[in-house]
């Protein structure tokens, strides 16, 4: 069975940034594997795979790192746990759906990318709760836990907390003569994160010659909006990457950019971390 909570800190923790990667688990329960209808390509697709791997540099910068074996199609780390649908859930409550649950994408995902079910039929509370209660509970304790620590170690904290974006999610995107986005950066529109934060942040991106846009078409879920509290010194940003960046979306496998993208990805870490322990510059996110 996957691990709940995989949590990473160096010997000595210097900057008040959190790195996390909440959709990389890649440990399918056998559960899972016996009652899902599509192949394993299929069911790996909503991962944001290898990101974990991609942050592997956080300790050696400074910052913690959190992460978890769990895949996104057993139980979604980046919604409420009262996100249940209906559609999929026996007895699951049908009033207060959100446009995320009524996609097939709630705590337990009924569908993966491009709309494919991953049942043939439905599940029981009893199961979806047993999942909630050891895998979402455990990982939002320990993030919990980690947010309230590096507050009051440093009297804020940076969640950069990142996922994968297929290369198809941003069709029609594009600004008119502007390229492509390759990184969006989410901040629920200045409810998650202080725009002078947010501002460091996208300027790592930018030095690393990554073409960078904001909430469009992700302005970050359930984490951003639980977690983000800037006007405490909490700050959340949900970042995407494109996976063609990095991956061979076909085989969710590292494409032969990997090593090179993880190279880079180094420096991004480090140059994030180091956000973290300029405290000049982020007195600004406390107040």
């Amino acid at each position: 069975m996957p691990v709940a909570v995989q949590l990473f800190e160096p010997a000595q923790i210097t900057s008040h940034v959190i790195f996390a990667s909440p959709h990389s688990g890649r440990v399918y329960p056998a559960d899972l594997i016996a009652r899902a209808q599509v192949d394993g390509p299929a069911l790996r697709s909503s991962e944001d795979a290898y990101v974990d791997l991609l942050l592997a540099d956080a300790v050696r910068f400074g910052a913690p790192l959190i992460t978890s074996e769990v895949p996104r199609a057993y139980v979604d780390f980046n919604r409420a746990d009262t996100e249940l649908d209906p559609a999929l859930i026996e007895g699951a409550p049908r009033g207060g759906m959100n446009p995320r649950v009524a996609s097939g994408l709630g705590v337990i995902a009924r569908v993966v990318s491009n709309g494919r079910h991953i049942y043939s039929g439905k599940l029981s509370m009893a199961e979806v709760q047993g999942r909630i209660d050891q895998y979402w509970r455990p990982y939002h304790a320990a993030l919990s836990g980690l947010m309230q620590r590096q507050h009051a170690r440093f009297g804020q904290v940076l969640l950069a907390d990142i996922h994968s974006m297929p290369h198809e999610a941003l069709s029609g995107h594009a600004l008119r003569g502007q390229p492509r986005p390759q990184v969006i950066l989410g901040d629920r529109y200045g409810a998650a994160c202080h725009a002078a934060v947010l501002d460091r942040v996208e300027a790592v991106f930018r030095n690393a010659g990554l073409v960078v846009a904001r909430n469009a078409p992700f302005a970050g879920a359930y984490i951003a909006q639980r977690y983000g509290q800037p006007s405490r010194g909490m700050n959340v940003v949900q970042i995407e990457i494109d996976r063609r960046l990095y991956l061979d979306e076909a085989r969710v496998a590292p494409g032969p950019d990997f090593q090179a993208f993880r190279a880079l990805m180094g420096d991004i870490v480090e140059g994030i971390a180091a956000i973290g322990r300029e405290d000049g510059a982020m007195k600004v996110a406390a107040e």
